[in-house]
C-alpha cells in the first residue's frame, strides 16, 4: 500500500548515509541516527508551505466561528440542513474544516514508509528499498549508546543478545527518546488548544483527550510494539520539530492578521 512511499523515503535515507558516510565511518550508530535525523529535517521542510497554508486555513476557520455558532444555534435540530450551511460558509470564504489535516495526512505514510524500511533490514534481507545487502548489515549492527537501532523494548532477550545488546541498553536509550517526543507533542498540542476552543469548542473537547491519550499512546507503542529504536528517533526529531514549527509559524501568520502592526 505505501509503497509509492516507501522508495522515496529508502532514496533520502541512503542519501544522508552516504553524506554522513564520508565524513565518518559509515557503519556507526552515530550516521545512520544523524541519517534518520536529516530524513526528518528534509521531509519536514518539504512540507513548510502545506503547514503554513494549513495554519492559515484554520485561522480563517477560527474567524468564522461566531458564524458557525449562529448556525449551530438556528438549524440545531436539522443536522442536514446545518452541514449545508456551515459547508456554504466555508465555500463562500474559501475556508475548509479539514485545511489543517494535510500536513498529517500526508506525513503519515511517509511514517509508515520508514517503519516498514526499518523493518525490512533483517539478517535474511538481502535488498531493502534502494539498499543493499552490505547496508543491511551496517544498519543491523549500528548501535546509539549500546541500543540497536534497528531493534525494539520489547524484543525477546534472546534476539537482542544475538544482534549484541540487552534490555538495560535498550531501555536506556529508548524511554528517553519516548519520553521527549512525547512532550513535545504534549506542549504542541497545549500551545494550540486556545485556538481550537475559540473556534470549535466540540472539536476542542477531542483535541483535550488527545493532548494527553496520543503521548500515552506513543509511550505504550514504543514500550510494547515492535518499534526499532531508529524509528523512536525519528518521532523525536519531528515532534520536536512540530513544537517549534508551531511557535515560528504562529508568528508569521499572526504579523499577518489586520492590525499586527500597530499592536506591536
Amino acid at each position: 500500500m505505501f509503497d509509492f512511499f516507501l522508495y522515496p523515503v529508502s532514496v533520502i535515507l541512503w542519501f544522508w548515509h552516504k553524506v554522513f558516510g564520508t565524513l565518518l565511518n559509515p557503519d556507526t550508530g552515530v550516521v545512520w541516527a544523524l541519517a534518520i535525523v536529516f530524513l526528518v529535517l528534509t521531509l519536514r521542510l518539504a512540507l513548510l508551505r502545506p503547514a503554513l497554508g494549513a495554519l492559515r486555513a484554520g485561522r480563517r476557520t477560527q474567524a468564522l466561528a461566531p458564524q458557525m455558532q449562529k448556525i449551530r444555534e438556528r438549524y440545531g435540530k436539522d443536522r442536514r440542513r446545518m452541514a449545508q450551511e456551515i459547508q456554504k460558509l466555508h465555500a463562500d470564504n474559501d475556508s475548509s474544516p479539514f485545511a489543517g489535516c494535510l500536513p498529517m495526512v500526508i506525513q503519515l505514510p511517509v511514517f509508515l514508509s520508514l517503519y516498514w524500511v526499518l523493518r525490512g533490514f533483517t539478517p535474511a534481507a538481502q535488498a531493502d528499498g534502494v539498499f543493499d545487502r552490505g547496508a543491511i548489515r551496517s544498519f543491523l549492527n549500528a548501535d546509539l549508546f549500546g541500543a540497536r537501532l534497528g531493534s525494539w523494548l520489547s524484543q525477546p532477550g534472546s534476539e537482542l543478545a544475538a544482534y549484541g545488546t540487552d534490555h538495560a541498553h535498550m531501555i536506556a536509550v529508548g524511554v528517553p527518546l519516548m519520553l521527549v517526543a512525547a512532550l513535545a507533542t504534549f506542549l504542541s498540542m497545549r500551545a494550540n488548544l486556545p485556538r481550537q476552543t475559540a473556534a470549535n469548542p466540540q472539536a476542542a473537547r477531542v483535541s483535550r483527550a488527545m493532548m494527553y491519550l496520543a503521548p500515552a499512546g506513543m509511550l505504550v507503542s514504543g514500550s510494547f510494539f515492535p518499534v526499532p529504536i531508529g524509528l523512536l528517533l525519528y518521532f523525536l526529531v519531528s515532534n520536536v520539530w512540530t513544537f517549534g514549527q508551531q511557535h515560528v509559524l504562529t508568528r508569521i501568520v499572526d504579523r499577518e492578521l489586520p492590525g499586527a502592526g500597530r499592536r506591536s
